[in-house]
C-alpha cells in the first residue's frame, strides 16, 4: 500500500513500481527477498541510511518495541554521514515525488517509515523558514 505525505511516499518492494512514484530509493540494508533488481526499477540503493545492523535485529518488526525503535533509529539518522543522505533525499523532493521502498511485510512499522517522518520534517520546517 502506497502511503503519500506531500512529495515523500514509502512503497513495498513488492508492489509494482509506477511513473507517479518519482524518484525511487531503497531504504534497507538488505534486498527484498524474491525481487529482482529491474522489478524494483530503483534510482538508488541507500543501504548506509538503513538501520544498524543491531537495531534491526533488536527490532525484529515487533510492534511493541516501535517507538523504541524510532526513537534508536531516529538517533542513528542524526550522525553526520546519515544525515548528508537524508539532506540530499529532501533536497531531491523539494524538485519531484520520492518514494522510499522498503522490503518489510509491516507496512505501520518499518524504517522507511521513519525516515519518511524525518524527510517530512525537514520539509515542514524548511516551508515554515521560506514563509
Amino acid at each position: 500500500m502506497v502511503q503519500k505525505q506531500d512529495r515523500v511516499s514509502i512503497k513495498r518492494a513488492y508492489e509494482e513500481p509506477e511513473p507517479s512514484d518519482g524518484y525511487r530509493v531503497l531504504v534497507d540494508r538488505l534486498w527484498p527477498r524474491g525481487v529482482k533488481k529491474e522489478q524494483l526499477r530503483l534510482d538508488e540503493w541507500a543501504k548506509d541510511l538503513a538501520p544498524s545492523p543491531d537495531l534491526r535485529k533488536w527490532f525484529g518488526h515487533d510492534p511493541a518495541r516501535w517507538e523504541e525503535f524510532r526513537k534508536r533509529y531516529r538517533e542513528e539518522l542524526s550522525s553526520s554521514e546519515r544525515r548528508e543522505i537524508v539532506t540530499t533525499l529532501a533536497d531531491r523532493s523539494h524538485s519531484g515525488h520520492v518514494t522510499l521502498v522498503y522490503g518489510a511485510r509491516d507496512e505501520e512499522h518499518n524504517d522507511a517509515a521513519v525516515v519518511r517522518e524525518v524527510l517530512e520534517g525537514m520539509l515542514g520546517q524548511a516551508r515554515r523558514q521560506a514563509a
